[in-house]
């Protein structure tokens, strides 16, 4: 037999790439890998990613690329965090992104320890833009106290370009996981959440609701309301009520035939 058959009950074509959406606990497997760790990973690419000098939307940023895995469904996808040498200011100009050695951030037009008793005020600098969103996944990741440190001491080399510090925190925080909320967009990419990164313990999916619906917290991407992990499936189109099942309207027709004459 020259045909290649299979039950009929297994799904073998239009099925594609398997997406999810959900929250998902994550673990970090590499950090701006080379095309040759990439393919280690199963992910096989024809030339070497583009990390730096990425231009999008005509602004230029350098990449901080994230791959994390999931075991059970085994499933792997990236994110990136976009991140500039440049110090994060508001569109007036008169307010900077400020951060400390506590990962705190606060929008200031001066040091906001002197403003704010929460604030506190170890290495308070202005941030870098794409700052926020790092720090934010690095705390989750490392699942660093409210009250515990966490900077990059290269911070500087970073946004630039260099992540030898962030590649070296692969190994350090292996058995550690990050909760991720996933999306789909456009019904064929996997998509990551960054304007929130959740704890492995405790979990506050509500964390995740307060930040989708505030006002600057919208997920570019389809997921499900109850934000429990599941394989996505693409939502069906209802035909027009009109005209059921019948786009061409061959059932017009037909009665025009009904009605001939002859």
């Amino acid at each position: 037999m020259a045909i290649a058959s299979n039950n009929s009950q297994e799904a073998v074509a239009g099925g594609g790439v398997t997406l999810y959406v959900g929250i998902a606990p994550m673990s970090v497997v590499a950090v701006n890998p080379t095309q040759a760790e990439l393919a280690d990973l199963g992910v096989n690419l024809k030339s070497e990613p583009e990390y730096t000098g990425v231009t999008i939307n005509d602004n230029v940023y350098n990449k901080v690329t994230f791959w994390v895995n999931h075991v059970g469904p085994d499933f792997l996808t990236r994110f990136d965090v976009l991140m500039q040498p440049n110090h994060r200011v508001n569109k007036d100009g008169d307010k900077y992104m400020f951060t400390n050695n506590r990962a705190q951030i606060s929008w200031s037009d001066s040091d906001p320890s002197t403003k704010y008793d929460w604030y506190n005020g170890e290495g308070v600098r202005k941030a870098y833009v794409g700052e926020d969103t790092l720090l934010n996944f690095l705390k989750a990741w490392a699942n660093v106290s409210n009250d515990g440190d966490c900077y990059l001491e290269s911070i500087d080399q970073i946004v630039n370009g260099d992540v030898a510090e962030l590649r070296g925190y692969v190994d350090a925080l292996k058995d550690n996981k990050v909760r991720l909320l996933l999306g789909v967009k456009d019904e064929k990419y996997q998509s990551v959440y960054t304007k929130h990164f959740g704890r492995l313990k405790p979990q506050r999916n509500d964390l995740f609701v307060k930040e989708l619906n505030g006002d600057y917290g919208a997920f570019n991407a389809e997921y499900n309301a109850d934000l429990a992990l599941r394989r996505w499936e693409p939502v069906l189109v209802a035909p027009d009520s009109e005209t059921p099942n019948d786009p061409l309207g061959l059932q017009e027709n037909q009665a025009t035939l009904d009605q001939a004459p002859w």
